[in-house]
């Protein structure tokens, strides 16, 4: 109710891939005195809310999982998006973590009390808990991004972010508008595209796509799994191994990845037969530079007659219709947003304020930074889970969340042994480990591939989301506590 206020040790914020693993750990290693807070009705992060048709991952689900709870019967080698969720859903319950979660619960601001060295955590409804630790679990792809295009709050239709998707969302015989063609679009467009009377498709910047090497995963193959634990820890393995093979063309030199452009061009060119059509699909940058997608049925739907590519830059929206720079004005009844995520500012304004009344929103304007993308200075007892650039163009981000799992619970181990009231990263190491990673972006696909992408900061134009790296640097990186680089300070 409102008004409530509980003292824990550790509040995770977050109940998705990070903060149900960081739990899990928590209680592994005996750590009880803790919440979960979820503003979603149920648990899965980005999987409970991304529920658009065809929502599924793009990395091999035996590395899609935790390490630490083997999922054996994988239905697909690239699970969808309802089998993930129900896979998070079997971890809170096998770990125990049902009684820890507080769902429907949003954090609305969370403040340092620097008079007793604790985190207030205020809901949006007026809920209060005081934690010594605060570990972010929230991700970079938890807000929703609108465009700003003229006219679009004059839109008489039904409006749709694919975040948002609504399971009675009727789009039969409708004439539907999408605008942008990611990761999230090339996923929903072909289940769509049948069933629409107008299908217009806005593509601002044409995509590199790799066929979609999905299959469903045999019982018998899921059987041996289960009877030899080994045989799918080789299997994660082995597809960690073959995507750290992508970092040299990633970031050592674009040249590198010329097996990938091959067989993108190729693709492209057995799926659209069109000349026209593909001459809008060819991207004319580095391939990598943006994420590269993976489907084996984007193209056949851009193909269908009732299917339209449109290149032209968006003018303005109407009421009832699309207006191009060319002066073709298009009618539509849906409007489907596929404008992806604020990536580049994670945290909104006034919702964490640290040491001294400083907020992190502002703190980052010019673009997030943080020490191995897990302690920000400025903001003592905060830990994040995929912080600043520790997100991959290459691999898994379990693998990452994992490392800094690993580094969290090796700090508050320490943490108590030196009966430290708080911890705080020093700005000097901060800036110094921003430097190193910032020097290893400089001349890495992602900046110099030709492209605008989500990857780089508006203000500052720096990579402040991606490691650039193979994943197994990070692991070692995160195995040990720079005890120095951080400012501690006692309980006694």
């Amino acid at each position: 109710m409102t008004g409530e206020k509980i003292r824990k040790e550790i509040a995770i914020i977050g109940a998705g891939f990070g903060g149900i693993g960081m739990a899990a750990r928590l209680l592994q290693s005996g750590i009880d005195d803790l919440v979960v807070l979820e503003k979603e009705a149920g648990v899965g992060g980005t999987w409970w809310v991304n529920r658009y048709p065809g929502a599924a991952c793009d990395v091999p689900s035996h590395l899609y999982s935790f390490s630490f709870a083997p999922k054996p019967d994988w239905s697909r080698r690239f699970a969808p998006q309802r089998e993930i969720q129900r896979y998070l859903e079997h971890c809170v319950d096998h770990f125990g973590l049902r009684p820890l979660l507080r769902l429907n619960w949003q954090v609305q601001r969370m403040q340092w009390q620097g008079h007793d060295k604790r985190w207030l955590i205020t809901s949006a409804g007026g809920q209060q808990i005081s934690a010594r630790y605060v570990i972010s679990a929230i991700g970079g792809l938890s807000r929703p991004a609108w465009p700003a295009i003229p006219g679009i709050d004059q839109f008489e239709g039904v409006i749709t972010h694919s975040q948002q998707w609504n399971d009675e969302l009727q789009l039969e015989s409708q004439r539907v508008a999408v605008i942008g063609t990611g990761a999230s679009a090339v996923q929903f467009i072909p289940e769509i595209a049948a069933k629409v009377a107008k299908l217009d498709v806005y593509q601002r910047t044409p995509n590199w796509i790799l066929p979609r090497p999905d299959r469903a995963l045999p019982s018998y193959l899921q059987r041996c799994y289960e009877a030899m634990p080994w045989l799918q820890k080789l299997v994660r393995f082995g597809i960690w191994l073959k995507a750290e093979c992508r970092v040299p063309g990633l970031v050592w030199s674009n040249r590198l990845a010329f097996g990938h452009r091959w067989l993108a061009r190729r693709h492209l060119k057995r799926q659209v037969p069109d000349l026209k059509l593909r001459s809008k699909l060819k991207p004319d940058y580095a391939i990598g530079c943006k994420r590269v997608l993976l489907s084996s049925n984007y193209y056949p739907a851009l193909c269908l007659p009732q299917v339209e590519l449109v290149d032209q830059p968006i003018q303005r929206i109407e009421s009832n219709a699309i207006v191009t720079n060319d002066g073709l004005r298009r009618p539509a009844d849906h409007l489907i947003l596929a404008t992806g995520f604020q990536a580049t500012e994670p945290v909104p304004d006034g919702m964490v304020t640290g040491r001294d009344g400083q907020d992190l929103h502002q703190l980052w304007r010019h673009g997030p930074q943080a020490y191995k993308g897990t302690s920000v200075a400025g903001f003592p007892n905060l830990f994040m889970l995929l912080g600043p650039n520790t997100a991959l163009g290459h691999n898994s981000v379990i693998v990452m969340i994992e490392a800094q799992i690993d580094y969290i619970l090796h700090m508050l181990g320490g943490l108590d042994r030196q009966h430290a009231a708080s911890s705080e990263i020093r700005c000097e190491a901060q800036a110094r480990f921003n430097r190193h990673i910032q020097g290893r972006l400089n001349g890495s696909v992602w900046n110099q591939g030709g492209c605008g992408s989500w990857y780089l900061h508006p203000a500052s134009g720096q990579n402040t989301t991606l490691w650039p790296d193979f994943t197994w640097q990070y692991r070692r990186l995160m195995r040990t506590v720079a005890w120095d680089d951080y400012v501690i300070e006692s309980s006694n």
